[in-house]
């Protein structure tokens, strides 16, 4: 179902129509699930949603949204992290009384112990020395083995405590995470180019970039449909290596990617870009069963300086109507977009055209 180039407004509309068809609630997470499941950029979640079947109870959806989307059900997950928590908490007060305990008690047989020693009958001191003594010596061999055992205790509830605080950045983590490469997603791609304009008057210097890689000019559907999984994994493995650690690269839906460079220089977007397609020419395809070579891919984007936009939304907006110029003319290459005062909406860089 993601194979159609749609844009977001048609996408709108056919997840509107499905919920519909299928009496899904209009709940913001049911809405978010089905756009997911149509855009199809997770084809794990694409295939658990076609199993459900054709009609979805609201206990199915939200099971799939747990795994896929857990910010929807962040309160569920904070509320076991809290239980858990608390649990530990009272282990350790459980650990801590009975510690008080023993120790009240140890320091009962020292203090019977010290009145033995300071006695004035010496009769009698020697034989409650003795018997002091002893009764000390057992509590310490006691005291020992509960210290040993209370440690053993501790560590592990510090190691429950180390996987609670693991489970809980898991979870942050996959809220901002694309499954299928292990890039950002969309969601954190948004929260990167916020952070841009945090000072709307000032905006860091960056330039932007929408890519999509032209699968439709190497690929029928019905190959892409099958290659669809080890393309995404192929070339967001290769994406990932390719762009500077300093630079945000996230996965959109699809084939599209967004980047957020570090630089307002057209030369070195370029640059940047020639190194992706480099790469894109050398990383020969091999199917996955056959291990037949299949070539290789380019892949069209739309650019934006930062300047160019006064917010998230037209920075982000404008690079991708960038995009669609290059679609438009046939992909295999780069659009600019430019101020109308500085010549047109936008400027085709002629580095990816073929031949």
């Amino acid at each position: 179902m993601n194979q159609k180039r749609s844009s977001t407004n048609d996408i709108a509309l056919r997840v509107a129509s499905a919920m519909q068809q299928m009496g899904i609630d209009g709940l913001p997470r049911n809405y978010e699930l089905v756009y997911e499941a149509y855009a199809g950029a997770n084809p794990e979640l694409v295939r658990e949603f076609i199993a459900l079947g054709k009609f979805k109870t609201q206990a199915a959806l939200d099971e799939l949204g747990r795994k896929y989307l857990p910010h929807h059900h962040e309160e569920a997950v904070l509320q076991r992290s809290a239980g858990a928590v608390r649990d530990e908490m009272s282990n350790f007060m459980v650990l801590l009384q009975e510690e008080k305990t023993s120790l009240s008690d140890y320091g009962r047989l020292i203090g019977e112990a010290s009145q033995a020693i300071f006695s004035t009958d010496q009769g009698a001191a020697q034989s409650a020395l003795g018997s002091s003594i002893e009764r000390l010596r057992q509590a310490t061999e006691r005291q020992f083995t509960r210290n040993a055992a209370m440690e053993a205790r501790v560590a592990t509830q510090s190691e429950n405590m180390d996987a609670i605080q693991r489970d809980l950045a898991t979870f942050e983590a996959t809220k901002f995470t694309d499954a299928a490469t292990g890039l950002g997603n969309r969601r954190a791609f948004n929260k990167a180019v916020a952070k841009v304009y945090a000072n709307v008057d000032m905006p860091l210097s960056c330039s932007l970039a929408v890519v999509e890689i032209d699968v439709g000019k190497r690929f029928s559907p019905v190959q892409v449909e099958a290659l669809n999984d080890y393309l995404i994994r192929h070339y967001g493995a290769l994406i990932k290596r390719t762009t500077p650690s300093t630079d945000v690269v996230c996965r959109f839906d699809g084939f599209r990617f967004g980047f957020l460079f570090h630089t307002v220089e057209e030369v070195e977007v370029g640059r940047l870009l020639t190194l992706l397609r480099t790469a894109f020419a050398a990383a020969t395809l091999k199917h996955p069963e056959t291990m037949r070579s299949l070539g290789s891919l380019t892949f069209s984007a739309g650019v934006c300086m930062v300047g160019s936009a006064g917010n998230a939304f037209d920075f982000v907006n404008l690079a991708e109507k960038a995009l669609q110029q290059a679609l438009a003319a046939g992909g295999n290459r780069i659009v600019v977009h430019r101020d109308s005062e500085g010549g047109g909406e936008g400027k085709d860089w002629m580095l990816y055209r073929a031949g």
